[in-house]
């Protein structure tokens, strides 16, 4: 028998949380995470979240910032939604118990980070998602109507199709595939998408192994339309050493005065952007990648030995027992550093609530595309998003529920047909890094429509293998894995071969300049089902 609930989040993360917890107030919510709980880019984020709480800030600035940042790309509407509905949620995550650092007379210790006008971002030491995450945990366990589902991973979504009018289409919930190996339904009247990124397209990035664009793949699977897959940030700053599992290096350590160096000690940003090293994260990213084939040199350092030992103990304890875990004391050395991926600006396409075009599905957070991030994430905006948006969703989704008046044919049990077990399981290990490696090469920092070309032309092979691969064997996590790798790495080349300039993230040495009459449209692709 399937399992069956009113609400249905993919995702364990800040905007599956946020959502999970309101929704909880109209009705049943089953919370999938594809490993434990709280594995997520949530836990790893570091550097706080984006509000407008000093009084000497305003929306105005931060909207502002925000819009600078996205280089031409942004929906105004979602960012002014985003900046004035920020501080209340906030305010609601305190209120839940989470914990952030302030100063000696109360106030929040705000920093500021790069792309900034202020100091705006509330952070809990360097570990701040992890705390926003305890507490958005501990408040669902409180919850009868939340229950979590682990170690299960989404397959495909579960469409109710019309013959005759397949755009009416509904989703119903997903298949997925269980700890035990079984594959089971999971039945709801609305499926919220909240699985996050996919770094793990690229070899190099600082997102965790679950960060492998399953939403985005399978939204674009079921029909959902995706947009600006091309903006893909790369985090400037992780930490560089071989045995270190790409450690990120939060902005707020520039945002408190870090300096970026070369190996022979010179300070370069300054050659790159006015504002130096707190210009926006596409520009220090670009900087350190032309400043690495300029000199030939492995990484780059980021400096804070003149902040002093007690200041950078005490403001990033993690950061400073992780390097030091490593033999790097950050107090007297610089840290070594190169750039990774770290956050998909694009994903699936939703209005200001989370619906996309596919009725009963929705997608809030990192997966989404809102408009809020355009070509460029404005730094700490991110955990932002996914307050805001995973509330927003909410309440259309409670009503949505509300007016379904019939009910829906159940769709068929999984079917494995001739699947067997697969005795060639290398083919998965070598395509998976094969996709990763040509990516960081043909689709990174710096493209060409040349590398864009090869890229395509790789992945039409690679991707025929992988389906021939999964029909004939029996699913595993890693297949489902693969598969969502290779989609996701095939709509960022896409994207990106269809944009013919540079903008925000997305910088091809074929066409360096913005052009402002065709460039401002979002790279939007649709399935046709």
């Amino acid at each position: 028998m399937p399992h069956r609930f009113d609400f249905l989040v993919l995702g364990g993360g800040v905007a599956g949380l946020s959502f999970a917890l309101e929704a909880a107030q109209h009705g049943t919510v089953a919370v999938l995470t594809k490993r434990e709980r709280g594995e997520g880019n949530t836990a790893y984020a570091q550097g706080g979240i984006a509000g407008v709480l000093a009084p000497t800030d305003t929306f105005d600035a931060h909207i502002e910032d925000t819009l600078v940042a996205g280089a031409g790309l942004c929906h105004r509407d979602a960012v002014e939604v985003t900046v004035r509905e920020g501080p209340e949620r906030l305010r609601q995550l305190v209120a839940l118990g989470a914990e952030f650092d302030r100063r000696v007379g109360g106030e929040f210790d705000l920093t500021r980070e790069g792309g900034h006008s202020a100091r705006r971002v509330i952070h809990a030491g360097d570990i701040t998602g992890r705390e926003v995450q305890r507490a958005m945990l501990a408040a669902c366990d409180e919850h009868p109507n939340i229950t979590f589902f682990q170690n299960t991973a989404a397959i495909d979504l579960m469409l109710d199709r019309k013959p005759h009018s397949p755009s009416a289409s509904r989703c119903v919930g997903v298949y997925a595939l269980l700890e035990d190996g079984a594959i089971e339904r999971f039945l709801s009247k609305v499926t919220v998408l909240a699985t996050g990124g996919a770094g793990k397209v690229y070899l190099y990035t600082s997102n965790p192994d679950v960060a492998t664009g399953d939403g985005v793949a399978m939204a674009y699977r079921a029909g959902a339309r995706v947009a600006n897959m091309e903006f893909y940030q790369f985090h400037p700053t992780c930490l560089f050493h071989p045995e270190a599992k790409s450690f990120l290096i939060s902005e707020a350590l520039r945002g408190e005065g870090g300096k970026l160096r070369l190996k022979d000690g010179q300070a370069f940003m300054e050659r790159y952007h006015p504002m130096r090293d707190l210009a926006p994260r596409d520009v220090v990213a670009r900087a350190i990648d032309a400043e690495l084939k300029r000199t030939g040199n492995d990484c780059v350092y980021l400096d804070m030995t003149h902040l002093g030992r007690a200041y950078v103990t005490e403001r990033f304890p993690n950061i400073y027992a992780t390097c030091k875990a490593f033999n790097i004391d950050m107090a007297v050395q610089p840290i070594p550093v190169v750039p990774a991926a770290h956050y998909q600006c694009g994903g699936v396409v939703t209005d200001l609530h989370g619906r996309t075009n596919v009725p009963g599905l929705y997608a809030i957070g990192e997966v989404s595309s809102t408009g809020l991030h355009g070509a460029n994430r404005l730094a700490s905006n991110s955990l932002l998003e996914g307050l805001v948006f995973g509330h927003r969703a909410v309440k259309v989704a409670a009503e949505e529920i509300a007016s379904l008046t019939h009910s829906r044919e159940e769709p068929p049990a999984w079917d494995s047909g001739s699947a067997v077990d697969s005795d060639e399981r290398v083919v998965v290990a070598h395509n998976w890094d094969e996709i990763r490696r040509l990516m960081w090469n043909y689709v990174g920092i710096v493209r060409t429509d040349k590398r864009l070309m090869r890229a395509r032309r790789r992945l039409e092979l690679l991707r025929e293998e992988i389906r021939d691969y999964y029909w004939r064997f029996k699913v595993t996590r890693d297949v489902i894995e693969l598969r969502n790798i290779a989609e996701v790495a095939h709509l960022i080349v896409d994207c990106a071969s269809r944009r013919k300039e540079s903008r925000g993230l997305h910088y091809t040495l074929d066409y360096p300049h913005t052009d402002e009459h065709q460039g401002t449209r979002d790279t939007v692709l649709s399935r046709e089902l």
